[in-house]
């Protein structure tokens, strides 16, 4: 097992967030072989029904299980989040290390460009991507994990370029190691805090911006089941059937906060300087 596994689950925090997320994780592998009902499947006698067996969070205004609708969108839900990451790992790992171990003008072009593509808000390109090419989750995927990679980059270069100048840095530069191999061994693990951080936010960003993109018609298409058009859908009639509506939003939001509490809980258990610091804290002083 690993070392900062135990320390994640000694903190409230880690230990919801790690819970949550590895529901939605069996949730989105389970609806990939079964749901309980055909997630499009209309039904229209059983429109509206409550809360009750079978359909133990109810129908919506065609009939269909809104639980069945709620895990196959969990598909949706982790399809994205898991794009959004992997690609703004890879976009912002690359954009740190250019911009911060290459020469002086690539590195100040690096942070010129980094500090231009900040500007522009992850949903704002993802509208303007969709309204060109048409609303798709590869659009949703690429948008945040493009912007959220910058956003890790700025973040991320000023910690390399300290990490760099340490002494055993230094020293294994001068033993023969690699600038890459530098990187990998001893940059990037001590990085690897304020970068886990930064990549729980793109992924809660990502499930926002898909559920959002979809309730406005940029996102998923119709014919894929998402968490952003069911709150379309049932948001018409929020005023006659409201606890309908409360699923699916309830499914974002506990989402997107358990991917931000997760990544605090990382960053506790991985971050040697804040184990220190609890440890002196909790050490008793000794009196003379």
């Amino acid at each position: 097992m690993p070392g900062w596994l135990p320390r994640l689950w000694r903190t409230g925090t880690g230990r919801f967030g790690l819970i949550v997320v590895a529901i939605i994780a069996v949730t989105a592998l389970l609806a990939l072989f079964w749901t309980p009902f055909d997630p499009q499947a209309s039904d229209v006698r059983n429109r509206w029904a409550v809360p009750s067996w079978p359909h133990l969070l109810g129908t919506d205004d065609t009939g269909r299980d809104i639980l069945s609708l709620l895990m196959a969108g969990a598909r949706t839900t982790v399809f994205v989040s898991l794009g959004a990451g992997i690609i703004a790992t890879l976009v912002g790992i690359a954009l740190a290390a250019l911009g911060a171990l290459t020469g002086r003008w690539l590195r100040e072009t690096v942070a010129v460009l980094v500090d231009i593509l900040i500007a522009f808000p992850v949903l704002l390109i993802a509208m303007m991507i969709s309204s060109v090419w048409g609303g798709s989750l590869w659009v949703v995927i690429w948008s945040v994990g493009i912007g959220f990679g910058v956003n890790i980059a700025r973040v991320t270069r000023p910690e390399l370029r300290r990490v760099q100048q340490s002494d055993f840095v230094l020293a294994a530069r001068a033993s023969g190691l690699t600038t890459s191999q530098s990187l990998v061994r001893h940059l990037l693990p001590n990085v690897a805090p304020v970068f886990i951080v930064q990549l729980s936010w793109s992924m809660a960003v990502a499930v926002l911006a898909e559920a959002g993109l979809s309730y406005l018609g940029f996102g998923a298409s119709v014919t894929e089941p998402s968490w952003g058009l069911l709150l379309a859908d049932l948001q018409r009639y929020i005023g006659v059937h409201p606890l309908s509506v409360i699923w699916p939003g309830l499914a974002i939001t506990l989402t997107v906060l358990a991917l931000n509490l997760l990544g605090d809980g990382l960053r506790e258990a991985t971050d040697p300087t804040l184990r220190h610091r609890a440890a002196e804290i909790h050490t008793p002083a000794v009196v003379a």
